[in-house]
């Protein structure tokens, strides 16, 4: 059994979780090598050298990162040139790869839904890898995807038959968000052209703080997504020494107000995805205001109900999302 945790309500209230969160990851850490040893159960979906949907393409050999891009699984036509999305999976930084089967499935469910090229971002996991790892992989795969677009001659054959490189988006789910969002951030220091990044969708962003939200203390032992095992997530991926008020985590926590709303100037449009039914959501909401204090255009789809990652799991509400997903991709 787990050290009780005593959370204060707002008001005035005490919640006690006596969740193990290594229990409920199935992970042991080993801190003198400061690793994962993950005996959570992940199915993966490795690829034959024949798929006509979706192929692996190495990154960055040192960093043993990797792209996983999909296809409509359609006739496509070189005349009509597809969106490209740079998608970055979740798993709270420390689980789960772009052969993932959730997040294989997804990708997969985006490219013939939008459609659109899916090019998935498999980053470093924490805490072999802490932040800012995953960030300098998000900026190594819009570099790639650069490259594409200026290489005409030994680009990666469906980009360059099918995407249209003015038409970029960056995606993510959970933690995957919180790559996009500081990708998009970074992305607006970076040389990228001809690449232009036309858009920012955020699901459910992965986002944390030292004082308790309201819907923190509501779900504190939520099923899917507790407050240890959040906390967890953030101690192990976070630098050494941080707590969760580092801007990585708290997106609300920034000391250089003109820098941030600069660099949101970049932002063309952002579609922020999540439900009451996830402990993140009361950040959700203040981040959404957060963007549109900084004069970024926001779409908000901010449910009643609902879990954290409940696409991945329920058909009708993955509809949903992808519906809302291309009506964004294709509005101006």
């Amino acid at each position: 059994m787990a050290d009780e945790t005593h959370q204060q309500a707002t008001d005035g209230s005490t919640v006690t979780s006596t969740i193990d969160p290594y229990e409920k990851l199935m992970c042991i850490h080993n801190p003198d090598e400061d690793t994962l040893t993950r005996n959570f159960p992940i199915s993966t979906i490795p690829l034959s050298d024949d798929d006509q949907n979706a192929k692996d393409i190495s990154l960055n050999p040192d960093r043993k990162t990797s792209i996983r891009i999909f296809r409509p699984s359609t006739e496509l036509s070189v005349s009509n040139k597809l969106p490209i999305i740079i998608y970055f999976h979740g798993g709270g930084f420390i689980l789960f790869s772009t052969s993932s089967t959730i997040f294989h499935n997804f990708c997969q469910s985006i490219a013939k839904h939008v459609p659109a090229l899916v090019v998935s971002v498999d980053h470093r996991l924490a805490p072999e890898s802490r932040l800012p790892a995953a960030y300098d992989d998000a900026v190594d795969a819009l570099n790639w995807v650069k490259n594409q677009a200026l290489d005409t001659l030994n680009s990666e054959p469906w980009l360059k038959e099918y995407g249209d490189f003015s038409n970029c988006f960056i995606m993510g789910c959970s933690s995957g968000a919180n790559i996009a969002y500081h990708a998009c951030l970074k992305a607006s220091e970076l040389d990228l052209g001809p690449v232009k990044i036309s858009g920012l969708i955020l699901n459910e962003p992965f986002i944390g703080g030292i004082e308790r939200t309201s819907s923190e203390i509501r779900l504190m032992n939520d099923k899917i997504l507790s407050v240890p095992v959040s906390d967890l997530m953030w101690e192990l991926s976070l630098p050494i020494g941080s707590d969760r008020n580092h801007p990585y985590c708290n997106l609300l926590h920034n000391k250089d107000e003109e820098s941030l709303r600069k660099k949101c100037g970049f932002i063309k449009k952002c579609l922020v995805i999540g439900c009451d039914g996830d402990s993140l959501f009361d950040r959700q909401v203040e981040f959404v205001k957060m963007l549109e204090g900084k004069d970024v255009k926001v779409e908000a789809l901010l449910q009643q109900g609902g879990y954290h990652g409940m696409v991945y799991f329920d058909s009708n509400e993955l509809e949903i999302m992808l519906d809302k997903v291309k009506d964004f991709i294709l509005s101006d």
